[in-house]
């Protein structure tokens, strides 16, 4: 009996393939039928979690390009979803401003804050980046709550549902088509960005900013490239949330948002477009399903019920040391193990 040894690429058209072997193709019609039949079959709570899932993807994957692809670490997506939530509803809410337009100008202004706050990159890796990340997630969040005339301070900012090209997007549904869309050509995008040279270039800083010094790699201009692109998918990401939710507030963009991202990435896997996929999925529906519990176990155990916020921090933490002790890699990495092993069963090897 013949046994397949491996991938063997015999012509350039199947090497550049995305999807090169027939079982990822297969995988791929199958993903495609379930997230075309999901709106279909869920109910309202968990079209809603569809929803924030799809949005969460497109901020993961910004916050992987910059800290699993080019290694830098940021604890500012928090804020950076924010600048993108509140420049898109002020021009909506303010100046009228259609909203499409709204959207693009938004990712602009986050793509220029985040560069500016990747600055201290040139000079500064690993923790003190970290830290210098921040004191961004902090100096945003100080001018949200506090630069009355611009943001509103504590008040919310209130939007109207938008319209795309004559078409009024209320409710989950309606807007589940909107976001999956945009969510697919972000991770499509993001996939095809490291099959170029700038992509590359990020892998290279990562793996070792002096060497890719020594090659030519212009380092402090990648760095400042990443940070670019990543805030400009997460201020996507958060003039989406800004829009769909219709109410903007800065109490949706603090530091524990911030970390959220983080945990995503890490438990998805860093460095990988389809962990960031997830990633994103696994800790969205993880709390959903925790709430979930709660509403189930209300009438019949109220005192367990009454502490589902404790129990959410604690399955937030245990999950992420769990992931960093057994699978430091993450989901993505435990797919791939999956998938060897019904590849090359009934070997081991």
């Amino acid at each position: 009996m013949a046994t397949a040894t491996g991938i063997h690429h015999t012509t350039y058209e199947s090497d550049l393939s995305l999807r090169p072997t027939r079982a990822e193709r297969v995988r791929l019609v199958l993903i495609v039928l379930l997230v075309v039949v999901a709106p279909f079959v869920l109910s309202p709570f968990w079209l809603s979690v569809a929803n924030n899932i799809g949005i969460a993807i497109v901020g993961a994957v910004g916050l992987n390009i910059l800290t699993g692809h080019t290694g830098l670490i940021s604890l500012g997506s928090g804020a950076f979803l924010g600048v993108g939530a509140y420049t898109s509803a002020i021009l909506v809410s303010r100046f009228e401003v259609p909203t499409l337009v709204a959207i693009v100008l938004a990712v602009a202004v986050t793509t220029a804050i985040g560069t500016f706050f990747g600055l201290p990159s040139l000079r500064l890796k690993g923790l003190y980046l970290a830290m210098a990340t921040l004191a961004a997630q902090f100096i945003l969040m100080f001018a949200m709550r506090n630069w009355d005339f611009v943001t509103g301070g504590v008040d919310a900012i209130v939007v109207g549902s938008p319209e795309l090209f004559g078409w009024q997007l209320r409710g989950d549904f309606q807007w589940y088509w909107v976001i999956f869309a945009v969510a697919v050509l972000v991770v499509l995008g993001a996939r095809n960005l490291f099959r170029t040279g700038l992509g590359r270039a990020f892998h290279a800083v990562r793996d070792q900013d002096i060497a890719a010094a020594v090659m030519g790699i212009d380092v402090g201009r990648y760095k400042l490239l990443s940070f670019a692109v990543s805030s400009a998918l997460i201020g996507l990401a958060g003039a989406m949330t800004a829009h769909y939710r219709t109410i903007v507030t800065w109490e949706r963009f603090t530091l524990d948002v911030s970390v959220l991202y983080l945990a995503m990435i890490i438990v998805g896997g860093l460095g990988s477009v389809a962990g960031s996929v997830y990633g994103a999925t696994f800790m969205t529906i993880l709390p959903a399903a925790i709430q979930q519990f709660a509403r189930n176990v209300r009438d019949t155990i109220p005192a367990l019920a009454r502490e589902i916020p404790a129990i959410q921090l604690i399955v937030f933490g245990l999950v992420i040391v769990l992931f960093l002790l057994f699978e430091p890699r993450g989901l993505d990495r435990t797919w791939q193990r999956v998938k060897d092993y019904f590849r090359l069963w009934p070997f081991r090897y």
